[in-house]
């Protein structure tokens, strides 16, 4: 036996808040008895998909400026290797790409540099390869050196930016960092 059903066997005199909460009660069974666990389930799968979609539209239609420059620095008895990425993680493409890699060491002497251009880096992209890669051949004496990057692009609204990084290496076999510009929307 449920609780209206007790309720309604008893002969108290309600007030005028009981009658009220006695009726909502009555109106909250009868509305729970249409709601059925498939129903929640497919209410649930619809909601995932609209904010899944809306995610999407966020990531590929709003236009957005991201630029992150990941880099690999490895040393080991022949010298030492600097791998360099350029991911254009922004919804709008990149244009007149100028990077430099320069590797300096503890006397602030350079030691060898590479630099690479692209006219354009489209949107949600990234290059990286031979081009983007600085090869010093020499034994390591396992000091510190100096990594440093400058990356110069134009937005899509033709700002010119510029990324300025210093890297100090040498402690480990491998390092790793990853410097991102933040996102600039429109």
């Amino acid at each position: 036996m449920g609780l209206l059903e007790k309720s309604k066997n008893q002969n108290i005199e309600e007030t005028l808040e009981e009658e009220y909460a006695h009726d909502v009660l009555v109106k909250l069974e009868d509305r729970m008895s249409h709601i059925s666990p498939m129903r929640v389930v497919i209410v649930s799968i619809v909601a995932l998909m609209i904010i899944s979609s809306t995610i999407v539209a966020v990531t590929w239609i709003v236009p957005y400026d991201k630029v992150t420059v990941d880099v690999v620095y490895i040393q080991s008895s022949a010298g030492h290797v600097i791998l360099t990425e350029v991911d254009n993680d922004g919804s709008r493409a990149i244009s007149d790409i100028n990077l430099i890699i320069r590797f300096i060491d503890s006397d602030n002497i350079e030691i060898d540099r590479t630099s690479f251009n692209k006219s354009s880096l489209p949107a949600h992209s990234s290059v990286s390869g031979d081009s983007l890669e600085l090869i010093v051949i020499g034994p390591s004496v396992w000091e510190n050196y100096t990594i440093d990057i400058d990356l110069e692009y134009t937005k899509n609204n033709n700002d010119n930016s510029k990324i300025e990084l210093e890297y100090v290496v040498g402690e480990w076999k491998m390092e790793q960092f990853s410097h991102g510009t933040g996102i600039d929307f429109f």
